[in-house]
């Protein structure tokens, strides 16, 4: 039940958003919008997630199968998108990677946590160059940058160094004993798990070279600022002017608030306060509002919708692979 409450509250901030702007303005504003620019905007996010495709495809070795990183990265994204703090888009990346990409769950893994920690290196670079660019909401953007850097360190010890992940899993371990689950799930869960983190840092480990690392950190960076491209076309569609600067900074800052909220995708409380932090720069509350709506329209539904699909048709052999996990853990060891 926990989970219609919070996507309850994720209606009710957008309808509070709909309410503190007036659906009528709003129509009314979002009529007057270019077409042919909100087109590129969706345009230029599907390009975004191909190259994030290419990133995955990079990091698990199969560059060239654009169709099926394609698909993958998808699904990826349409699971984080409907789960609180975007957690379970590694995991259904790294699930669908298996059937699709026929790689490990445990290189799946590594390659996601890979990709979140240089999206969070990309953003505290970003936010606290930006920064002393734009005095305006320093201490914010320093904020979100330090938050970056946060998740940053926690990533790096559990996707690269052994002994600290496994430390990190035997506190969470201790606390699975407490729960309703039999003894024997519960070893056979920690022999899995602790096999399984110890495969994804050894092939985390394989591919850290300085040329991959930075091939993904060149990728990660071309789609982050492509993402502030599509919000400033946005702008222009409505006919805003703003500095892409400020563009940089308050869309990082939107996704921090998303994240940080533990709502599914962000959803409301990325809307809210990206209105509010338009108004910051002088835009006027009902077009911000309005712009943010397309812009997420453009950019979260538009990619949740082809994620529905792609997982509709590989459904059966991803319910599969998660049923036959679940179900070991039932077996006797040995």
């Amino acid at each position: 039940m926990k989970k219609y409450y919070v996507f309850l509250i994720s209606i009710l901030l957008l309808a509070l958003l709909v309410i503190w702007i007036g659906p009528q303005q709003m129509w009314e504003i979002i009529k007057t919008a270019n077409l042919w620019l909100i087109l590129l905007t969706i345009f230029i996010h599907l390009f975004v997630v191909w190259i994030r495709s290419l990133r995955w495809g990079y990091i698990i070795n199969q560059p060239r199968e654009f169709k099926k990183n394609f698909i993958v990265k998808t699904i990826g994204l349409f699971a984080g998108n409907f789960s609180p703090m975007r957690s379970a888009g590694e995991v259904l990346n790294a699930v669908a990677g298996k059937k699709i990409n026929e790689i490990t769950l445990s290189e799946g893994l590594s390659a996601g946590l890979t990709e979140r920690f240089f999206d969070g290196a990309i953003g505290a670079i970003l936010l606290l160059i930006c920064a002393f660019l734009l005095p305006k909401i320093r201490v914010l953007a320093i904020m979100g940058g330090l938050a970056s850097l946060g998740l940053l360190i926690v990533i790096y010890l559990i996707n690269w160094r052994e002994d600290t992940s496994i430390w990190i899993y035997n506190r969470i371990h201790s606390i699975l004993r407490f729960l309703p689950i039999s003894e024997e799930v519960v070893e056979t869960f920690y022999h899995k798990f602790t096999e399984g983190l110890r495969s994804m840092i050894e092939y985390t480990k394989s591919f850290s070279s300085f040329q991959n690392l930075m091939v993904v950190f060149l990728l990660t960076g071309t789609s982050w600022i492509l993402e502030c491209v599509r919000l400033y076309v946005v702008f222009m569609a409505f006919n805003v002017e703003i500095n892409f600067v400020a563009i940089i900074i308050i869309f990082l800052l939107a996704n921090i608030i998303g994240i940080v909220s533990a709502l599914p995708g962000g959803i409301g409380s990325i809307e809210l306060s990206l209105t509010g932090l338009f108004v910051l720069f002088g835009v006027p509350s009902t077009v911000g509002g309005s712009i943010a709506m397309v812009d997420r329209l453009a950019s979260f539904w538009v990619v949740s919708a082809l994620g529905i699909v792609f997982s509709a048709y590989y459904a059966r052999d991803i319910l599969d692979e998660i049923k036959g996990y679940t179900l070991g853990l039932k077996k006797k060891k040995g």
